[in-house]
């Protein structure tokens, strides 16, 4: 919905516009509809605001409520139903914006507020009583929020980009970042991230600042994964389908009505967005706004998934527009995209993401779409995979044992030739995903796996890369499959209702509602014909970034390494277990940073 940003110094520097001006400017895609700023002594706070709730003045940023500032960034559903209840204990609301509701919760709850928000959000509060500085984010990390340590202080924005253009950032390689980009496909789990100078707040947490520099985390929600033992709780399949059904209908219906400008569904031809749009015809909403991309046909597949897209069209009789996008535009916009970038990621649809979004926000300027349905309700064919692997280790090896030969890209060992010595570390990310999956509150080992996955690995990778593409237009992505009550159920759910077919349960819920072809069709993947094969124009682009003087100069990866990837680009060796192209994943690294980090070294 918007970008923010914000400094407090502790060190007797005055907080200032000349900081938050060039931060505003980075964020200015993100909000294109209104800007402003609020300084006041060492602390100072920016934001850009796209117009979604209360259209009005009433809504504009930073807002003030006496003695507290806020500058916020998302969506909170329930707001009217927290509106409501802060009235009953006396607050008056000077605006009908989710803004507002925010500040009058703080009043009543302090930091605890946050767990009484449903939806998307990172906002900074300055309590000038308290002389604190208070961020938050929320449960799922849909909306980034990162922060930098400076000189005498720090400072937080929406993006990286913000952060660097302020000045006095640390551009250094952070290893332990690096160790994570090209072991979980570009997932660099909080608090890193591939600078040393940048760091971002974890899901569901909050953070205070305090005016003599100290700074305190605390996880206000951690996610069960555990069957229920309430005699109230569903027991049979048909009941599991059930409640679940209704869950996501609350869910899509929240992310509907929370707006007061039209909602539109990004609809991939895939089960999750068609699903969506079912449940809106479901819930008797009329001409639903649909947005498709494709792109031409090569040899070897098709380019776009129009086919079965087209059916749901039919069926609910959409308003709907799809984009045929030409392969040979495809590489030249390509810098964009990785501009859009907060940090770098591997997803080759992300480029289809920002020219499908770029369409879409022309039309409207909230749309749903289907990211976390995948995770949540284990829709990747390694998932079984993982499971069967774990019972046949059993207590014999570390929960990662059964995870790592079907999800890491390389092997630590493949990592360290591929990595120039000064930047190696131990295995790091092997060390980060056996602690996450020995966390307590799971009952399988499926339960743990989709846990991890649900709350660490997609908010960087789907959740960070729709979030990019789609504010890069002033375009707000909302993911009702990733509801923080329709995931507590759905994690609740019995194993082996999870294993029985990919995505079983939303299978279920859709039959019926969504056509046939659509359920039961292989799973497939945003087709991208022009960066799908490593071959031609797009070889030579990557090959021309890894032998730039830059990456030279830069030496992060062996040449050694690097060349055998040139050689042999499309050996199997050279993709990961999920089939990523590795020279992919170095090219795209090396570009980010020349695109975002070599203007701001001097």
């Amino acid at each position: 919905m918007c970008g923010i940003c914000g400094e407090i110094y502790w060190d007797g520097q005055m907080a200032s516009e000349t900081k938050l001006v060039p931060m505003l400017a980075e964020l200015e895609k993100r909000g294109p509809d209104d800007g402003g700023t609020w300084v006041q002594n060492h602390v100072g706070l920016g934001h850009r605001r796209l117009s979604i709730i209360d259209l009005s003045d009433g809504g504009h940023q930073p807002m003030l409520d006496d003695e507290i500032s806020l500058v916020f960034n998302g969506c909170i559903y329930n707001y009217e139903a927290l509106r409501n209840e802060l009235i009953e204990f006396g607050h008056e609301f000077r605006s009908h914006s989710d803004t507002e509701v925010i500040l009058k919760a703080y009043r009543q709850w302090g930091m605890e507020c946050v767990t009484r928000f449903e939806g998307m959000f990172a906002f900074a509060i300055w309590d000038d009583h308290q002389h604190q500085l208070l961020l938050a984010r929320d449960r799922f990390g849909i909306k980034p929020l990162y922060y930098a340590p400076v000189e005498g202080g720090v400072r937080f924005a929406s993006n990286t980009q913000a952060l660097l253009a302020s000045g006095g950032i640390n551009t250094d390689i952070d290893p332990v970042g690096l160790h994570h980009q090209f072991t979980l496909h570009a997932v660099v789990p909080a608090p890193h991230t591939i600078l040393k100078g940048i760091r971002k707040l974890e899901p569901g947490h909050w953070m205070i600042v305090n005016p003599d520099g100290q700074m305190y985390k605390k996880s206000y929600w951690h996610l069960e994964a555990k069957r229920p033992t309430a005699e109230s709780a569903p027991k049979t399949e048909e009941e599991w389908i059930d409640t679940i059904h209704e869950s996501l209908k609350q869910a899509v219906h929240k992310r509907l009505t929370a707006a007061d400008v039209p909602v539109g569904v990004l609809l991939s031809g895939g089960l999750d967005s068609s699903l969506i749009v079912a449940l809106l015809a479901e819930a008797g909403v009329e001409d639903i706004r649909t947005f498709s991309i494709g792109f031409e046909d090569v040899p070897e597949e098709k380019g776009s998934e129009f086919e079965y897209s087209d059916l749901v069209v039919d069926q609910y009789q959409t308003k709907h527009q799809k984009y045929l996008i030409p392969n040979e535009t495809v590489l030249p916009r390509l810098t964009e995209a990785v501009d859009a970038m907060a940090e770098p990621m591997f997803g080759q649809d992300a480029v289809a993401f920002y020219l499908l979004s770029e369409k879409v926000s022309e039309e409207v300027k909230v749309v749903m779409s289907g990211q976390g349905a995948d995770e949540v309700f284990a829709g990747y064919f390694w998932y079984p995979m993982m499971a069967k692997a774990a019972e046949s280790l059993k207590d014999a090896s570390r929960p990662v044992d059964a995870f790592a030969p079907y999800y890491f890209d390389r092997s630590h060992e493949e990592w360290l030739e591929m990595i120039e010595e000064e930047y190696h570390v131990y295995d790091v990310t092997r060390e980060l995903v056996n602690d996450r999956l020995s966390e307590e509150g799971a009952d399988s080992y499926l339960d743990q796996v989709l846990r991890l996955d649900t709350t660490t690995l997609i908010v960087d990778d789907p959740v960070k890369r729709v979030d990019n593409m789609t504010m890069a237009w002033g375009l707000e992505a909302r993911v009702p499959f990733l509801d923080h009550h329709l995931v507590e159920l759905a994690m609740s759910a019995p194993t082996d209702l999870k294993l029985k077919d990919f995505k079983y349960i939303l299978k279920k819920i859709a039959r019926g509602i969504v056509p046939d072809e659509v359920i039961d069709r292989p799973k497939g993947y945003f087709p991208m014909p022009a960066l799908k094969y490593v071959r031609g124009p797009f070889y030579e682009m990557m090959k021309s970034v890894l032998t730039s003087p830059q990456a030279k100069a830069r030496g992060i990866f062996k040449p050694a390494y690097i060349q055998k990837l040139l050689e042999q680009p499309e050996a199997d060796e050279s993709f990961t277990a999920i089939k990523g192209s590795k020279l992919w994943h170095a090219a795209l690294l090396e570009l980010w940073l020349q695109r975002h980090v070599d203007p701001y070294v001097r």
